[in-house]
């Protein structure tokens, strides 16, 4: 008998150590991988159904929280609901929340964030574990609602966007794509409501859950010839003596075609003339005459080619459309890059960073949205300190430029649309980039950036307005996106200094 005990006694021991050994296997080694596995839905929906943290505005609007759900009439099986309380003016920021199809923007970036699960908020909760309390936190951003309704109202129904920077710290203070979408309806517990909504956003040619501002890239026309004119002062190639012919067409080297100005115009004069009046053949010149190498080189200064450092995801990389040895058989291609045609493309967001760069005194600052991170009980988990990223200019250069742009706004290219109310100076660069080649039906991007005081920059904002229709194609950037870039640098200007 005592045998058959010492038997079973073993053979118990046994069972318990295989127990402990996959309950240990179970918890701790395959924990992740069991985690993540995809018919694994119960962490997901332990942590959809608790309370999410505000995303909050820098002047104090809500718009992203969660909400307690009455789920008495049975209209849900969860107890919170995520909603976004100003919904397309900031989906393109906020991005969305869902149960069954992730997360996009804020949302994801900042999850751990919101959801209260980061080292320091379980720390800080670690004395009410039990008590189920909420642990959420916020996410305090740059942009200002009413900065934000302005540039939407500004814009109106055309396709487009409006990015207005702090040029000294980087701060994205109001960025608007149309067309956008209401994430609420995403953010539905009916995932019929749900599948809808993204086949339908899905399906649109225009994109609208890809933000334009700085998720996709553009020709940016004439107003490229901030970055030319600045690669030409610097490597010495032109200075404010230079003088262009004046001429209708000039034939650059290697092709048969000839470059026109803008409206097949006569067009020369010295930098400040031709700069003014944005003709194309002088900066056609200017980029020949800076060559293939220090082009590309000055252009890379600028961010060309790399991918911006934004803390909001899927950020396009502006192109200038080739490497210095495509240009070195084909200057006529070089030349016409000159002006911002051929393959340039940009972001609107490093449009508004190149002109900011000019505004800053020649350097270039890291755009951020987040303006901190703040725990339920209201500490202070990170904050955004402003930071360099390209010193693409001298301050002579950024001081010339800052003139140059002050005759496009005084009597050039945006004289008609972008005087400021009480006088305020404005320096500006406008462009109108052709799509359509020669011969064919106009059709055109308009394009503005620019900066105000002139003379001590609190803001820089970027309009660009797509050209899908005859309505804007038949237009300029002066006269489209300067009224744009007026009204919204005149509401930025009201503001009192210091918010």
């Amino acid at each position: 008998m005592n045998q058959r005990i010492r038997h079973l006694t073993v053979a118990l021991i046994v069972l318990f150590g295989v127990l402990l050994v996959q309950l240990t296997n179970w918890q701790v080694v395959q924990r992740n991988s069991l985690v993540n596995d995809s018919r694994n839905n119960r962490v997901t929906i332990r942590e959809f159904d608790t309370p999410r943290g505000d995303i909050i505005t820098a002047d104090g609007a809500l718009i992203a929280q969660t909400l307690p759900v009455d789920i008495a009439n049975g209209s849900s099986k969860y107890k919170y609901q995520r909603t976004y309380p100003k919904g397309e003016l900031f989906a393109n920021i906020t991005g969305y929340y869902t149960l069954g199809y992730g997360s996009t923007q804020l949302e994801r970036t900042q999850s751990d964030v919101l959801a209260g699960t980061t080292a320091q908020q379980q720390l800080e909760a670690t004395g009410g574990l039990f008590s189920k309390e909420d642990v959420s936190g916020s996410v305090r951003v740059t942009l200002r609602a009413d900065l934000q309704a302005a540039a939407k109202k500004a814009l109106g129904n055309r396709e487009g966007s409006v990015v207005v920077l702090d040029p000294k710290t980087g701060a994205v203070l109001a960025m608007y794509s149309n067309p956008s979408y209401d994430p609420n309806l995403i953010a539905s517990h009916n995932g019929n409501v749900v599948n809808e909504a993204l086949n339908t956003l899905q399906a649109d040619e225009a994109k609208p859950l890809l933000a334009n501002a700085y998720q996709e890239r553009y020709m940016p026309g004439s107003t490229f010839k901030i970055v030319t004119t600045a690669i030409g002062l610097e490597t010495g190639k032109i200075d404010m003596m230079s003088v262009f012919k004046n001429e209708r067409s000039w034939l650059p080297p290697n092709t048969k075609k000839p470059i026109r100005n803008y409206g097949k115009k006569v067009c020369g004069g010295d930098l400040a003339e031709v700069f003014r009046r944005s003709c194309n053949i002088p900066f056609a010149q200017t980029a020949v005459a800076i060559g293939p190498d220090l082009m590309v080189n000055g252009a890379n200064r600028f961010g060309f080619d790399e991918r911006v450092p934004f803390d909001l995801p899927g950020a396009a990389a502006s192109t200038f459309g080739g490497i210095a040895a495509d240009f070195a058989d084909s200057l006529a291609l070089l030349a016409i890059h000159g002006f911002g045609q051929g393959q340039v493309q940009v972001t609107p967001l490093h449009m508004a960073m190149i002109a900011g760069s000019v505004a800053n005194g020649g350097v270039m600052m890291k755009p951020h949205v987040i303006n901190s991170t703040v725990t339920h009980n209201g500490t202070v988990m990170s904050t955004t300190s402003p930071e360099a990223w390209k010193t693409p200019m001298s301050p002579a250069t950024a001081a010339t430029l800052t003139q140059l742009m002050i005759g496009v706004a005084q009597s050039g290219t945006a004289a008609c649309c972008l005087q400021l109310k009480g006088g305020i100076s404005v320096a500006a660069k406008t462009g109108t980039a052709q799509l359509n080649a020669e011969g064919e039906k106009q059709r055109s991007h308009a394009w503005i950036t620019a900066f105000a005081p002139a003379e001590a920059p609190r803001f820089v904002v970027s309009v660009f307005i797509k050209g899908v229709n005859d309505a804007v194609s038949a237009s300029t950037g002066g006269h489209l996106a300067g009224p744009v870039a007026r009204d919204v640098l005149n509401a930025a200007l009201a503001l009192p200094i210091g918010q």
